[in-house]
């Protein structure tokens, strides 16, 4: 059977183990059976859903070095940020979903006035959207699911999973936590290309939460709003960092390099565009080359995921070149795999694709600010907003200019590094898509409010039912003129009194 998956390591080509895609013929069925046995795990308490999801804790944990040396052939990260970045963060997903959904879910009263709504009480409860399916990218295949995954199935939904293509196997780690632990059909797991994520999206699923490219984004919400399904999109970055002149120069310069370089750029969080003010911008740009200089190849810094990937990193590249832009270090690929050296730009336009494009890459174009107020204007013009970074000692100013920054989150003195914090959401505006993952926040998507009221009233009808009599009528403006600011006294005794007669002969109606 042929099939869209990669059968070698970005790494240095050895081979992958293989992976079968799922038939498209069986989507149909397998969203069935989601809707299926959603209906007895929604039914079941919560307590008992934390019980069974809680065993996925030691599971991961248990199979940490496996896990890390998987991703690591799969995807090419560098293990320790396979362990550090999927293995325990995942775990830790666990432990906060797990240790607090119980009480997230209560059911909440509302207020209801007691004059205008007598004997009677109201309360949101929180309900299962049904089935969910969850789409996710190759650049984080361990985690990213995961943070949607475990609060999905805590609030009673079902869950069906379609991993990358470009990580089959990270999807079938993903699964393997679930196995054993969940009732059949509950956690279904289907592999393929965009055409199963398409039939996905099409089918009588309740929510379809997608983390990947804009352009996939565009067309799951074209075919979500085709079916009436709602969607929750986290798309691409392109976040920028503001260094000011009063920052610590040598944290910023490790900061930025870790927040460009990690996974080798392929985070839709790295740092992609530095506006550094003028005073300081020599001075830091020496400490990140210095840095950027420093990373070990296949330990500090993977290779690319992709041969495409690597690609669109040497369109950006050699197009700033071309443009005017300095190549400060790096600026080449590797003879082994999909490498590319760490890269450093000095740049003069924020016109340049690598400025203005995700490019997913070991690239750190800087660019020299006069001040300030210059670096908040850049930063903002982005089509993109997912997070940003502002660095400077004086953390008062620092927090001002994150309440000026159009993104999702801002983080003052780092970078990075927010998503693996499950009680903190990570959204975004613009071109990142407008979906909230981690935090309570995400349950908003996750599951749907049921208001339900119950009427303890005895009587023979409503104050606003029929007949609508002149009475009524006189009572409503009365209440008008008790709730109007602009009423004076007088005008008020005078709607109580009217008010008072209203309901007498309100309720002398059979």
């Amino acid at each position: 059977m042929s099939t869209p998956f990669a059968s070698k390591s970005p790494l240095d080509g050895s081979p992958l183990p293989e992976i079968d895609a799922t038939p498209l013929d069986e989507i149909p069925a397998i969203v069935a059976r989601a809707k299926g046995a959603q209906v007895a795990w929604g039914a079941m308490r919560i307590a008992e859903r934390v019980k069974i999801i809680s065993g996925a804790k030691d599971k991961i944990l248990d199979r940490a070095k496996e896990i890390a040396a998987a991703v690591h052939a799969e995807v090419g990260k560098p293990e320790v940020e396979a362990l550090l970045g999927e293995v325990l963060p995942s775990a830790d997903v666990v432990d906060f979903w797990t240790g607090g959904v119980e009480e997230l879910l209560e059911p909440q009263e509302v207020f209801l006035d007691r004059t205008s709504y007598p004997k009677k009480r109201g309360v949101i409860h929180r309900e299962a959207r049904g089935v969910v399916v969850v789409i996710t990218p190759w650049n984080f295949p361990f985690a990213l699911p995961l943070r949607t995954i475990i609060p999905a199935l805590l609030a009673g939904n079902a869950v069906v999973f379609k991993p990358s293509e470009v990580s089959p196997r990270g999807g079938k780690l993903v699964a393997d936590v679930f196995d054993g632990l969940l009732p059949a059909g509950v956690f279904s797991l289907v592999q393929g290309g965009g055409e199963a994520g398409a039939a996905l999206c099409a089918s009588p699923v309740d929510l379809v939460v997608f983390t990947g490219s804009v352009a996939s984004g565009r067309r799951v919400a074209v075919t979500c709003a085709q079916h009436l399904i709602p969607c929750s999109l986290e798309l691409g970055g392109k976040d920028a960092a503001i260094v000011l002149a009063d920052a610590n120069l040598d944290r910023a310069a490790n900061g930025l390099v870790w927040g460009a370089m990690m996974n080798c750029g392929q985070n839709c969080a790295a740092v992609e565009r530095v506006y550094v003010e003028e005073s300081v911008a020599q001075a830091l740009t020496d400490k990140i080359v210095a840095a950027a200089k420093g990373l070990r190849t296949n330990i500090d810094v993977g290779p690319l995921t992709t041969e495409a990937q690597r690609s669109t990193v040497v369109r950006h590249v050699d197009a700033a070149r071309a443009d005017g832009a300095e190549v400060l270090t790096g600026g080449a690929a590797g003879d082994v795999g999909y490498a590319y050296s760490p890269t450093v730009l000095k740049v003069a336009s924020d016109e340049l694709d690598v400025m203005k494009d995700e490019t997913f890459g070991p690239v750190l174009p800087i660019a020299i600010v006069k001040n300030a107020e210059e670096a908040i204007e850049r930063a903002n013009a982005s089509r993109f907003g997912l997070t940003a970074s502002v660095w400077t000692k004086k953390l008062s100013r620092g927090q001002a200019i994150a309440k000026r920054l159009r993104a999702g989150v801002v983080t003052i003195n780092n970078h990075s590094f927010t998503g693996a914090i499950p009680s903190a959401p990570w959204s975004g505006v613009g071109e990142s898509g407008y979906g909230i993952t981690s935090s309570p926040l995400a349950l908003d998507a996750l599951t749907r409010p049921r208001f339900v009221l119950v009427d303890r009233n005895r009587a023979k009808r409503e104050l606003w039912w029929y007949p609508y009599t002149p009475a009524l009528l006189a009572i409503g403006f009365a209440l008008a003129t008790l709730r109007s600011a602009h009423s004076g006294i007088g005008a008020k005794i005078s709607a109580v009194f009217k008010l008072l007669g209203g309901f007498s002969k309100r309720w002398k109606v059979g």
